[in-house]
This record gives C-alpha cells, sequence and structure tokens, in this order.
C-alpha cells in the first residue's frame, strides 16, 4: 500500500466512524427516555444504568475514532 492509500483509507475512515458517532449522538439526544427504555426491558436493568452505559459507549467510540482513524490520518497527511 502507498502513502495516499493509507491516508485516503484512514481519511474515509474517520468521516464515516465520526458520521455514525453523530447519528447515535443525534438518536440518543432525540429518543432517549425510548431508547434507555428498551434497553432496560432487553437487559433487565435499571433505565437510569441504561443511560450512563450508553453515554459511557458514547464517550468510548469517540475516544477509539480519534485515536484509530483521525490520529493516523493526520500524521499520514502531515508525512
Amino acid at each position: 500500500m502507498t502513502q495516499d492509500m493509507l491516508t485516503s483509507f484512514f481519511g474515509w475512515m474517520s468521516v464515516v466512524s465520526f458520521a455514525f458517532l453523530a447519528f447515535a449522538t443525534f438518536s440518543m439526544f432525540a429518543m432517549r427516555d425510548w431508547v434507555a427504555n428498551l434497553h432496560a426491558r432487553l437487559f433487565g436493568i435499571d433505565p437510569d444504568q441504561v443511560r450512563i452505559i450508553l453515554y459511557a459507549w458514547l464517550a468510548l467510540f469517540k475516544v477509539l475514532t480519534i485515536v484509530f482513524a483521525l490520529a493516523p490520518y493526520v500524521a499520514l497527511r502531515l508525512m
């Protein structure tokens, strides 16, 4: 693989990952109660715990996207 191919790959991976993150965040804020109640019924836990778990998941996904998609893209662009 060439540097241009890797740069393109990580660039598009960043775009797709951040688009998914934006969609998931918007869905969580727009349908907060419905999502929490649905997952609470599915897994038998308290809806307040579901909200905490989902926010933690969003934070983890954001950090992983930055580390494994955006940082390599920026490093390749700077080369």
